[in-house]
Order: structure tokens, then sequence, then C-alpha cells
């Protein structure tokens, strides 16, 4: 977790419950307008993504235990 998102959970943890869940709406609001079919990557998101595409191993679908 960022620092700065842990420091708006810590915020957030000070309100209210009332005010924490007008809080989160609020936030979603932003994420929303941000991103508005959540199609964007954060940054950690990316590295993870980057990270599995330079890996060329692959595992055949019968080697899976799907049970």
């Amino acid at each position: 977790m960022s620092t700065a998102t842990r420091k708006i959970v810590d915020l957030m943890e000070i309100l209210p419950e009332s005010e924490q869940n007008f809080a989160l709406e609020f936030v979603k609001k932003l994420v929303l307008a941000w991103d508005p079919d959540f199609t964007k990557l954060t940054p950690a998101e990316r590295k993870e993504l980057d990270e599995a595409m330079a890996d060329r191993e692959t595992i055949p679908h019968d080697a899976i235990d799907w049970d």
C-alpha cells in the first residue's frame, strides 16, 4: 500500500462511520471519473502485467487440476 493510500485510510478511520460511508462514495466517484470503464492500470498493476508478459513460460491446460 502506498504512503498516500495509508494516509487516506488513517484519516478515514478517524471519521464517524456515517462519514466514512460518505467519503467512500466520494472516492468511488473520483475513480469512476478518472476511469469510467475500469481499463486503466495502477502503477503496481502495470508492473505485474509487464512482468507477466516478460515471462514466456506457459502451463498446458491439461496440466492443471481443475477439481
